[in-house]
């Protein structure tokens, strides 16, 4: 009786855990949806290769080394991946009117608003309290959103760099369907994905490398990076990018997930200078090095790309690699040191002016 009471527990809390898990992975077969326009762009793709897309250089996405040796480093030192206090908070002020000024404001872990010239651009946003098919698995929210979805202002664009879980989410993709007129903008496939979740066909824009769009006063266009895709056991079914958002007066640059590599150095001669650039300095390991950056590899690319400020993103939010929670940014703030750069890392919701950049003043070395 208690074997039986327990097993149907576990199937109970098993259903729990399965539950919206299809829908939340998007398209399940991206080669069969991918058809008509779609499928003939992605397959003229200079980047689209034996069924998969390609980086520019060889990469490998999956650790590199002795699995045992990464199993044995995840068991160790868990309280070091994750504050010990209350990450603080700014709330944003609902009031802010545009201007033509330069202004970021980042959410946590790659969700970034983007203000220049007049105009919005909200980057990988995830709203989600983990980033995971499943609402009651994976990788867990450690600090709350600074803002609701709801409160948010509005937008001219929603970009998103690829398809992974914590950067591009089904609950905030349909807050933001339901919220906002703003078209998506992401690379090859992914309309794929936002096709599935009844993301109207007039609101998606797809982009491949060295391919851009309007809205607004701005200049969208997807530039190359150093990554992988997947949402599912098949990979690389869909593009990753970059992201240049050039306006009249006003240029940023968006690094998405990416290991370095020296296409970096060819977006700035080509789109640069930046007034600044957001940068992925989270979730790196020796086991996977081409397809993240360590923190003085983001430092470089701040410098290859030709920007101004650096402002570090992919950090903070979500326990997704093995090295302390506050690492990256101390690395982060030696290496600006180094290498003379100005950097500013902001509270999630601490709206910052790009033309009065605030000191660094060390806050998270408190948790």
């Amino acid at each position: 009786m208690v074997g039986a009471a327990l097993g149907a527990t576990a199937a109970g809390l098993l259903a729990r855990a399965a539950w919206g898990v299809p829908a939340a992975m998007g398209a399940r077969n991206l080669r069969a949806v991918a058809r008509g326009e779609r499928a003939e762009r992605v397959r003229r793709s200079p980047q689209f290769r034996d069924g998969k897309f390609r980086n520019q250089h060889p990469t490998q996405s999956t650790p590199d080394g002795d699995t045992r040796d990464l199993i044995k480093r995840y068991r160790a030192d868990r309280d070091r991946r994750k504050p010990r206090g209350i990450v603080p908070l700014v709330t944003p002020s609902s009031d802010v009117t545009r201007t033509d000024g330069l202004y970021v404001t980042w959410y946590g872990h790659a969700s970034t608003l983007v203000e220049l010239d007049g105009a919005r651009v909200l980057f990988d946003p995830v709203w989600s309290d983990r980033v995971s098919p499943s609402a009651r698995l994976g990788p867990k929210r450690i600090h709350p959103v600074p803002v609701s979805i709801d409160e948010l202002p509005t937008l001219d664009a929603i970009v998103i760099s690829h398809d992974h879980y914590d950067h591009l989410d089904l609950p905030t993709v349909r807050a933001l369907v339901r919220t906002q007129v703003a078209p998506f903008v992401v690379p090859l496939g992914i309309g794929a994905h936002l096709e599935r979740w009844q993301v109207p066909a007039d609101r998606i824009v797809e982009l491949d490398w060295n391919e851009s769009t309007t809205a607004g006063p701005l200049r969208l266009t997807a530039t190359p990076a150093q990554h992988f895709s997947g949402r599912g056991l098949s990979r690389d079914e869909t593009l990753w990018a970059s992201w240049v958002v050039a306006g009249p007066r006003r240029r940023v640059f968006y690094s998405g997930d990416t290991g370095y590599f020296d296409g970096f150095a060819r977006i700035g001669a080509e789109h640069g200078p930046f007034d600044v650039a957001l940068v992925q300095i989270g979730a790196y390991d020796t086991m996977w090095p081409d397809i993240h950056m360590t923190p003085e590899q983001g430092v470089a690319t701040h410098v290859d790309v030709q920007a101004h400020v650096l402002i570090p993103v992919h950090w903070a939010t979500f326990t997704l690699g093995l090295h302390a929670w506050g690492e990256p940014v101390d690395r982060l703030w030696r290496e600006a040191k180094a290498q003379d750069v100005t950097l500013v890392v902001p509270k999630p919701g601490e709206r910052v002016d790009i033309d009065a950049p605030p000191a660094v003043d060390g806050w998270w070395q408190t948790l």
